[in-house]
């Protein structure tokens, strides 16, 4: 069924259009995912999410206490309309609530910090499973919430004076040499054929100008309407 829409929809793309989405699927992963908490500035957040796009991570999960969240479109360039974005914002506690989600789903929650007495981005074991990287707000860095309930804990080693990074940069070094790391790989970090076919439809759905009208024509058809 998913794939006979996909094809309908399909003729009202241009094939170049149909060739990239074809082979940007195959690089995307949701073996690592990203985690947003109480970002302020919304250049540093729309900035990891242009990284999330460049690099394949499909899923980014975005937690607003005492932040919400908002796009700079002229820093994501139109990449969040390609990622699935989960927003945390109805709950007394949000990051309990997303960490109580990933876990669910089988992610260990890793948090990013300068400390350096945690594990060392080259040191850190993709092996172990899924892997959910948590990226606290600028100035506090991660919430109590997020040191009582994190599996791991990871830095990136520096040797300047200053102890961190920008938290746009610290994302994309790390989302970098992991995602490097885990396509150099045998771990199977690609989305399953069902999980690319629902992309690309969604992808489909997004770039095709009335395509609720021109999928609702394709079931009228189907059910001789």
């Amino acid at each position: 069924m998913t794939e006979n829409l996909i094809d309908y929809l399909a003729k009202f793309a241009t094939p170049d259009r149909i060739q990239l989405f074809d082979k940007v699927v195959q690089e995307r992963t949701r073996y690592l995912t990203v985690v947003l908490e109480d970002i302020y500035h919304s250049q540093n957040a729309s900035a990891v999410l242009r990284t999330c796009d460049c690099l394949g991570i499909q899923n980014v999960h975005i937690i607003e206490e005492q932040n919400p969240f908002n796009l700079n479109r002229r820093v994501t360039l139109g990449a969040a309309k390609w990622l699935n974005l989960y927003h945390y914002n109805a709950e007394q506690n949000n990051t309990r609530a997303a960490i109580r989600q990933l876990k669910t789903a089988g992610y260990r929650i890793v948090a990013t910090v300068p400390q350096a007495h945690s594990i060392s981005l080259e040191d850190f074991d993709l092996e172990r499973g899924k892997t959910a990287l948590i990226f606290g707000s600028e100035k506090p860095g991660i919430s109590q919430t997020v040191k009582e309930e994190a599996d791991e804990f990871l830095t990136i080693p520096m040797v300047g004076f200053t102890e961190s990074l920008n938290l746009s940069v610290s994302a994309a070094i790390i989302l970098h040499h992991l995602t490097s790391k885990l396509k150099g790989s045998t771990i199977g970090w690609q989305l399953s054929p069902a999980e690319r076919s629902s992309l690309k439809l969604e992808w489909l759905r997004g770039s095709i100008r009335s395509s609720d009208l021109i999928e609702k024509e394709y079931h009228n058809r189907l059910s001789g309407g």
